[in-house]
């Protein structure tokens, strides 16, 4: 068995496994580069073999697309309760913000590198599959408890205006790859969200 100065590696099963391999993937992704990527060099990071890879994963595109995913769902944001509609939009577009910037990045890196093009998949399909899973339901989060205080009628409202905030956030970051800056945040929740839920 592979060791390490740290001693003897113990053998992973299951779903720890399954989260060793995807971690690496992530970590590899991060160093390397998806053109640099291989699946040798995952296994070698994640101290296992090829076959225990592939066995999970028909190419290295699809292991790929799994631990973006994977890493996202490891590190949710957290979702604010302030008391009111305005300040909880506000520190949670700024959460996402913050937090998803270098994640941005590095999805954007690898779907230029040639990500998309390997998998098939179109630029939406590949953001509804690594990205909107965990956000919108977040985002509905806020609008529940603005609903329950009395705040908006969630009954009369549009779903695209619901999504509105989210979508601009990211869109900002898929353009600049940075955090949006707090005057962008305002901008979006005072001259768009919040008219548009007012006239419902």
């Amino acid at each position: 068995m592979v060791t390490e100065a740290s001693g003897p590696v113990r053998r992973r099963y299951g779903k720890q496994l399954e989260s060793a391999l995807l971690a690496a993937g992530w970590d590899e992704l991060v160093e390397v580069g998806y053109a640099h990527l291989t699946m040798e060099s995952i296994a070698k990071r994640a101290r296992t073999s090829e076959p225990v890879l592939y066995r999970r994963w028909a190419n290295k595109d699809r292991l790929v697309l799994a631990a973006i995913e994977h890493h996202r769902r490891a590190n949710p944001v957290a979702v604010p309760d302030t008391g009111a509609l305005r300040s909880d939009l506000l520190a949670y577009l700024s959460a996402v913000s913050e937090a998803l910037a270098g994640f941005f990045a590095i999805a954007a890196a690898a779907a230029f590198s040639g990500l998309l093009a390997e998998t098939g998949l179109s630029p939406a399909q590949a953001r509804d599959q690594v990205l909107d899973a965990q956000q919108r339901p977040a985002v509905r989060t806020v609008y529940q408890r603005a609903h329950d205080r009395g705040e908006i009628d969630l009954e009369r409202i549009p779903p695209a205006v619901l999504d509105l905030p989210f979508d601009l956030v990211r869109h900002d970051l898929l353009m600049d790859l940075e955090p949006l800056r707090p005057a962008r945040i305002r901008s979006i929740v005072d001259e768009l969200v919040l008219p548009l839920l007012a006239q419902r």
